[in-house]
C-alpha cells in the first residue's frame, strides 16, 4: 500500500468549509486540497482580550507532560502546510462560536446502519463526547439510508456504496436542532466529496455547525491488515471526535506541542498525536464552555479507564498530581 493510500482528509470545495484535520485523495492521484475560512464570510463580533498574565496555572506550559512537536518528516503535516499556531489573544479575536442558553447540546447523528463488527460503540463516543467538552451530547435515531435522498456511488471492493458529503451536510443542516451548538455525522460508509475524489474521511462547515465524518478506514481490516483491534479503532474514533469538533468552538490547530489539535496529513501521523488538549488550546475550550479543569480532568481520567484508555488515564494522573501540588 503506497503513502498516499493511506492520506487522511477533510476536503474543503467552497464557501465556509474548513480543512480541519487532514487530506483527501483525487482519483488521478494522492493530490491534497487544503484551505482555511473563506474571507467573504461575515466575521463574528471578536470577544474581549484577555491579558496573557491572567492566565491560570493549569493553561501554562511548564514542560511537565507536554511534549515538543517533532520536527515534520516529508509527507506531514506541517510538512505539507505552512501554519503559525493560534494564540489564546488570536483565539478571542476571531470571534469564535461560543455555547449558549439556547445552543448548549453537542449532537451525534448516526448515518445509516453500525453493525459493522469494528464499528465503535455509539453509547461509548456519546460518553467521550460529554466527558471531553464538559457539555451534554445528544445521540439522535441513526438516519435510514432507505428513507433519505442522498447520492451514493459504487467502487470496486467496497461492501457499501460511498455517500457523498455535500448532500450529507445539507442534510445535518435541514434537521439542526434549535438546542444543538453543533451537529457531527457518523458513519461507517466511505464517503466522497465529488466525481473526482476517491474518498475523503470527512467534511465540515464549521460556521454553519454541521460536519460528517466516516470511521470506517479507521478498521485495520479496511486497509488489509490482519488485526482485529476495536480499542485501535475506538481510539481513532475518539481522537477526532475530539480534534473535529474542537474546531467547532474556533480552535485551530496546535503547532507548540505536542496535542490532539495538531495536524494529520496520513493515518501514522494521527496514531502518533496524544488525546490531550495542550494548555493553550485548553484554556480556548474551558473559556467556551466554562467547567471546572481538574473536575473534567478526573471525570476523563474514569472514563478512560472504564474504556482501557489507561496511558490516557496516567497521564491526567501525573498532571492533575502537578496542578494541584
Amino acid at each position: 500500500m503506497t503513502h498516499a493510500q493511506r492520506i487522511l482528509g477533510i476536503v474543503v470545495p467552497a464557501l465556509l468549509f474548513v480543512v480541519v484535520q487532514s487530506a483527501c485523495e483525487r482519483t488521478e492521484g494522492g493530490g491534497v486540497v487544503t484551505g482555511g475560512t473563506d474571507e467573504r464570510a461575515t466575521p463574528r463580533a471578536a470577544a474581549p482580550v484577555e491579558a496573557a498574565e491572567d492566565a491560570p496555572m493549569w493553561a501554562v506550559d511548564d514542560g511537565l507532560g507536554f511534549e515538543p512537536l517533532p520536527t515534520p518528516a516529508p509527507g506531514d503535516w506541517l510538512d505539507v502546510h505552512h501554519e503559525f499556531g493560534q494564540s489564546f489573544a488570536g483565539f478571542l479575536r476571531s470571534g469564535p462560536n461560543r455555547p449558549d442558553e439556547t445552543r448548549s447540546v453537542l449532537v451525534l447523528q448516526p448515518i445509516g446502519r453500525f453493525d459493522h463488527p469494528s464499528a465503535p460503540p455509539v453509547g461509548t463516543l456519546r460518553r467521550f463526547t460529554e466527558t471531553y467538552f464538559g457539555m451534554p451530547a445528544q445521540v439522535l435515531p441513526a438516519v435510514n439510508l432507505d428513507h433519505v435522498d442522498v447520492t451514493s456511488r459504487r467502487v470496486a471492493n467496497l461492501r457499501r456504496p460511498q455517500l457523498l458529503t455535500g448532500e450529507l451536510l445539507d442534510l445535518l443542516r435541514r434537521n439542526l436542532p434549535e438546542y444543538a451548538f453543533c451537529s457531527v455525522g457518523i458513519t461507517m460508509q466511505d464517503l466522497y466529496p465529488g466525481p473526482d475524489w476517491n474518498y475523503v474521511f470527512g467534511q465540515a462547515s464549521l460556521r454553519e455547525r454541521v460536519a460528517v465524518y466516516s470511521f470506517v478506514r479507521y478498521v485495520p481490516a479496511f486497509w488489509g491488515e490482519d488485526s482485529d483491534d476495536p480499542s485501535l479503532v475506538l481510539r481513532r474514533s475518539c481522537k477526532v471526535l475530539a480534534h473535529e469538533t474542537a474546531h467547532a468552538f474556533g480552535i485551530r490547530h496546535c503547532t507548540a506541542c505536542l496535542c490532539v489539535m495538531n495536524g494529520s496529513n496520513h493515518l501514522a501521523e494521527s496514531d502518533s498525536r496524544p488525546l490531550h488538549l495542550c494548555p493553550n488550546d485548553l484554556r480556548k475550550l474551558q473559556w467556551s464552555v466554562g467547567f471546572d479543569v481538574v473536575e473534567r480532568y478526573r471525570r476523563l481520567a474514569a472514563l478512560y479507564r472504564e474504556i482501557g484508555f489507561d496511558d490516557g488515564a496516567e497521564w491526567i494522573d501525573r498532571r492533575l498530581r502537578h496542578i494541584e501540588g
